[in-house]
């Protein structure tokens, strides 16, 4: 159950200011109009009938610098509640420090805290020189760093999901598959992402019409098939996350949205 949650929580996954400032060279610059500082979202989870937990996804209200760049702070928060919460004890906070304009992470950091097992990771990355230094304190062990290579514009776990958010879906047909490089724990993957098209989604704020993406799994005991993720994201100006279904071996979970302040734009409800 431990790796279910951490996997699941993460997943709830889903414009940059104007700053006078000169880019680096070696960064790229990518338009974007759908998020901004103060945003957050709220998502229940369920399984089957049962509320087993919460998560919360928080742009800072501020700006903060890392490697001379001005970084948006996403905390993603997630907790078991009710009576899953007295069998299950999850306690986890995912940080990202996402570059305003690139739209990559300068800075990574998750506390976890599951039941008896504690994990506190801090990876910083450098784009310029393409390397990433992962430092970990599991359970009462010495801290162990690692410092790895990394491919241009290289996503963490958090940051892919702002990336993602920034994509233009108009000339995106059905089944077209999209590649992101990312970077996790100590590796560099390539996550492909299937595009399943597009309908009006019932949510708690009315119907939205939302974009329809899944990403690809490879074999494994967790999730049940290649497709067992899929990702309503609201098809407007905002490109928010509204629901995601994820298909286990021990059953199925959906993440819905409850609740959310802050957003760029209105909902596309027409």
């Amino acid at each position: 159950m431990k790796k279910i949650w951490t996997r699941l929580l993460a997943l709830s996954v889903l414009s940059p200011l104007l700053f006078a400032f000169t880019p680096d060279e070696g960064y790229r610059s990518l338009p974007n109009n759908k998020f901004s500082t103060g945003e957050k979202l709220t998502y229940l989870v369920h399984y089957g009938f049962v509320n087993v937990g919460e998560a919360t996804v928080t742009l800072d209200q501020k700006i903060h610098t890392i490697n001379n760049r001005p970084c948006y702070r996403v905390d993603i928060q997630g907790k078991t509640i009710g009576v899953f919460g007295m069998t299950m004890k999850v306690d986890d906070l995912w940080r990202s420090y996402i570059d305003t304009a690139a739209i990559v992470p300068h800075k990574f950091f998750r506390d976890i805290k599951e039941n008896n097992y504690k994990k506190v990771e801090t990876i910083f990355f450098d784009h310029l020189k393409g390397t990433a230094q992962v430092r970990q304190i599991t359970g009462q062990a010495p801290e162990k760093i690692d410092n790895h290579k990394i491919p241009k514009n290289v996503q963490d776990i958090v940051s892919g999901y702002y990336y993602l958010r920034t994509l233009d879906f108009t000339n995106i047909k059905e089944k077209d598959t999209l590649t992101i490089q990312g970077f996790f724990e100590d590796k560099v993957y390539d996550l492909q992402v299937v595009y399943l098209g597009k309908e009006r989604l019932q949510t708690q704020f009315g119907k939205i019409k939302a974009a329809i993406i899944s990403p690809v799994m490879p074999e494994n005991q967790l999730f049940d098939g290649r497709d067992a993720i899929k990702m309503w994201i609201s098809d407007d100006e905002n490109r928010v996350p509204l629901r995601v279904e994820v298909a286990m071996f021990v059953g199925a979970f959906e993440l819905d949205l409850i609740e959310h302040k802050g957003l760029k734009h209105k909902f596309n409800k027409k």
